[in-house]
């Protein structure tokens, strides 16, 4: 996909800041972060992300690399990508791809035209019709869905999304819970802090803060487990 050269970034962030409230103004035709990934306070890997678009189409390519011992408990890398359409609501990816280490490659593919979803390892994909969606849902990618927001920033008291991660879905509710002024690496951020809501059996918390004045996107990703354990997605740079 060949997009156009790229606008710099505190340019256009400059422009959106004249927009009150919401940031109205698309995001940079592309933005890097880095993140920093922990373990209980340990760290685990580094997560890098980038996202291009032309203002009709996107890619985004998502890359996390161990650390120390984590480095040497998985094979390789893990690489994610999706790629599709801007649209005035967001995202509409067309395709997801997951790879980690050694393991076979998850693929979701995304066929609007025909309300169909194929998910599945890479050349085994079997589609089914897309399913019915609650008032106010979207059905995407858990990639797609965290950039998302750059383009349609989060309204009301609550989103709601089905999500692919190529193997199956799983529906999520995140409750808007408010502004909180982020302490990071990079520096402190103005963010908007989304949380899981977690329905009967689900053990698993994720809370997510996104920067509400640079474009909202995703600056910190939270997973709690049931036993305690802290997964820590923390932004350390951000840039085009």
């Amino acid at each position: 996909m060949k997009l156009p050269a790229k606008t710099p970034w505190f340019f256009t962030m400059s422009i959106a800041l004249f927009c009150s409230g919401t940031v109205l103004a698309a995001p940079p035709q592309r933005v890097t972060v880095e993140y920093d990934m922990s373990h209980n306070g340990t760290a685990m890997a580094q997560v890098v992300e980038t996202m291009q678009h032309d203002g009709k189409r996107y890619v985004l390519e998502s890359e996390v690399k161990g650390k120390g011992l984590f480095a040497l408990a998985r094979s390789g890398s893990a690489k994610r990508s999706s790629v599709g359409e801007v649209t005035p609501s967001g995202l509409r990816p067309n395709e997801f791809r997951d790879r980690r280490g050694d393991r076979p490659e998850n693929v979701a593919r995304f066929n609007w035209a025909k309300g169909s979803l194929s998910q599945g390892e890479a050349g085994r994909t079997d589609a089914q019709p897309m399913p019915a969606l609650e008032q106010g849902a979207s059905l995407s990618d858990r990639l797609s869905f965290l950039w998302s927001f750059a383009f349609s920033p989060p309204q009301g008291k609550e989103v709601r999304a089905l999500l692919s991660d190529g193997r199956g879905l799983s529906t999520f509710r995140y409750a808007i819970a408010g502004n909180e002024v982020l302490k990071t690496p990079a520096g402190d951020i103005d963010t908007v802090k989304l949380v899981k809501q977690r329905d009967a059996g689900d053990d698993r918390g994720t809370e997510i803060w996104l920067a509400s004045r640079r474009g909202f996107i995703p600056v910190r990703i939270l997973v709690i487990e049931k036993d305690g354990t802290r997964i820590d997605q923390m932004v350390t740079r951000m840039g085009s």
